[in-house]
């Protein structure tokens, strides 16, 4: 048992200033810090000495290794660095005409003291998120216990960039080393150790104390986002124990020793880790804000909805005019279905105008900005027309991808669209894509992917081909080139788990499983359920999100169904799930169409060879090309 180490225990004055300045912080270097010596060996030392971090490049080591009387700095260089930028802030001073101090301030640099200071008070923050906002347990149900008993893989965060950060993670992997709590101690109060990352899945990272080499008898999986987590070196700046835990006390008689060996060269996580993660799960929109979003039963129209609660960037919206607050509609606030208010109108939406006449007290409409943006298009030359036909993902029944017609073509891009033999005399279930959807798609995507593509309801003469369709239709198919063919680097891979909001009750967010991947398509599956209720979604929607995001967030995750319910799925999980589609108050609609192995035949149309369930992540040819 010893004292942590003690970063902060010189002093820093000489690197601060009596005079107030309004100099920027040095960036962080993107990649994780690394623990280091400076290649010579050293015995932990007694004492006060420890761990100490430079002044000049942030870099953590051994104190002992470190440059000069003081061990500031990590090496000559960024001594002399450092004594030149503060020559360099003493000409600035006396240019501008101010009196030089007698130590003067490091451009570009904060005083470390500053330094410990914010990360405290980021640290504070973060604590008193953690108990505001603590994890909704689910009982009978541990991420950790479920993928490491099936060996699953996890989506790593960086899939997820609209999630906490989903584009700050950077280098955090196996052999990361973190302090932890000491959970195999008798002591009262609470003492820490350092811990190494064994595996990684999503936010949760399994742990293994340092020192216990290949025995996992003490692993445990964590939150690494949590406010238990915390950077090597972070109980010396903060004062708290290091100690081994009781089952390893004997292995060493020299701990300090032991850890200078191991850590040295080590990663650990960015001194500033703490901060992004609050700032990661800070979100714009408020309670009360005033939104337009798509009428739940009556898809295609928008109603004003007022922000009731933010959870981890998703929004609880209740319809303005909903009296007790029943009426409600959750979906993220990067969603396409909400929009400001006044999109409706400028468009050419259909809108339903609220019986209520004027805000009420406290209400106010959210900025245009804080909503997601689309890309702009060019519809001046050949464009979207009505009538034109095509393939689309059915949001009454998102596991199936319909033949569809575009019934309206809106401005700025926008596109209402209807589901082929399905549509309401009044035109009530049309819904509206942006032409740059992912969720849309030219003539012959299934086939051409071998996915199946569901026909129009009553639709007879089967196998369907798209070209005798169109021929007893009189219509044409939308032009190729006019649609989305953008496929980014996404990084997931079939099998991969997370979680997922079920889109057809859309307040749940369920263990999930990435079962296809079609180019930027991904095919998700509710683990437990059927795969009737799979989902096609895009592989940037904002309703995935890593394995570990409902607890960071506080939100309740919805385990996978039982084993024993399984069996009974025919029966049980339909009547449930078919409880869950009226959210929408449609009706699944069922698939009959098989898939097909041969290629379309026809003198109009020829394809481009394309691959099925392709993981490169690249563009790729898969759209049918229209020849004259």
């Amino acid at each position: 048992m010893f004292d942590g180490y003690d970063s902060c225990s010189e002093d820093t004055s000489s690197s601060s200033s009596s005079d107030e300045s309004e100099e920027e912080v040095a960036p962080l270097p993107s990649s994780l810090p690394i623990i280091k010596n400076n290649g010579q060996v050293y015995t932990y030392p007694d004492g006060k000495s420890g761990m100490a971090t430079c002044e000049m490049c942030g870099m953590v080591g051994v104190r002992d290794a470190f440059y000069s009387k003081t061990k500031r700095f990590c090496s000559v260089s960024c001594s002399r660095s450092y004594s030149s930028n503060s020559k360099k802030a003493s000409i600035l001073a006396r240019l501008q005409g101010k009196p030089p101090t007698k130590k003067a301030k490091v451009l570009q640099k904060q005083p470390l003291v500053a330094k410990l200071a914010a990360y405290a008070q980021y640290q504070a923050t973060l604590q008193n998120q953690a108990k505001t906002k603590a994890a909704v347990p689910v009982e009978g149900f541990s991420w950790g216990h479920y993928i490491n008993s099936n060996s699953f893989t996890a989506a790593p965060v960086t899939c997820f960039k609209h999630a906490p950060m989903g584009s700050c993670w950077g280098d955090i992997a196996e052999g990361v080393r973190v302090e932890v709590p000491n959970t195999d101690c008798s002591l009262p109060t609470k003492v820490f150790w350092i811990a190494g990352i064994v595996k990684l899945a999503g936010y949760n990272a399994l742990l293994r104390y340092e020192g216990f080499e290949n025995d996992s008898s003490l692993d445990f999986w964590c939150n690494i986002c949590g406010s238990d987590i915390h950077p090597v070196g972070w109980c010396a700046t903060s004062g708290k124990p290091l100690v081994p835990p009781r089952t390893i006390q004997h292995k060493y008689t020299n701990w300090k020793a032991f850890l200078v060996k191991r850590l040295t060269g080590a990663k650990t996580l960015p001194p500033d880790f703490s901060q992004k993660v609050s700032e990661s799960m800070q979100y714009p929109f408020k309670t009360s804000m005033r939104v337009e979003v798509v009428d739940k039963t009556h898809l295609c129209r928008t109603r004003v909805a007022v922000v009731d609660s933010v959870v981890g960037g998703r929004l609880r919206l209740v319809y303005e005019e909903s009296e007790d607050k029943t009426d409600d509609f959750w979906c993220h606030m990067y969603s396409p279905l909400i929009h400001h208010i006044g999109w409706s109108r400028s468009i050419g939406h259909r809108f339903k105008r609220s019986d209520i006449t004027k805000k009420q007290d406290g209400h106010f409409d959210a900025p245009p900005h804080l909503f997601m943006k689309v890309k702009e298009v060019d519809a001046a030359g050949e464009w979207f027309k009505e009538g034109m036909k095509l393939e689309a993902i059915d949001p009454l029944n998102l596991s199936a991808i319909c033949v569809a017609t575009i019934r309206k073509v809106l401005a700025d891009g926008y596109l209402m669209i209807g589901i082929d033999g399905s549509e309401a005399a009044d035109g009530s279930d049309w819904f509206c894509y942006h032409a740059t959807s992912p969720s849309i798609f030219p003539v012959g995507f299934c086939e051409i992917n071998m996915i199946e593509l569901t026909p129009p309801r009553g639709y007879a003469k089967l196998p369907f081909k798209w070209f005798d369709y169109l021929r007893e239709t009189d219509s044409i198919a939308a032009p190729v080139k006019l649609f989305n063919k953008e496929v980014p680097n996404h990084g997931f891979h079939v099998g991969m788990k997370l979680e997922a909001v079920d889109l057809m009750e859309p307040r749940l967010v369920c263990v999930a499983t990435v079962t296809r991947i079609i180019h930027r398509l991904l095919r998700i599956h509710f683990d437990g359920w059927e795969d009737e209720y799979d989902q096609w979604v895009d592989c940037e929607s904002p309703d995935l999100y890593p394995v570990g995001w409902c607890q960071l967030t506080g939100y309740q995750l919805q385990p996978p169904a039982p084993q024993s319910s399984r069996e009974s799925q025919s029966s049980s999980s339909k009547q449930k799930k078919k409880a869950k589609s009226q959210q929408y108050k449609g009706h699944k609609k069922m698939t009959s169409l098989q898939l097909k192995e041969e290629l379309l035949d026809g003198e109009e149309y020829s394809f481009l060879q394309g691959t099925s369930d392709q993981e490169s992540n690249g563009s790729a040819s898969y759209y049918i090309k229209q020849e004259p």
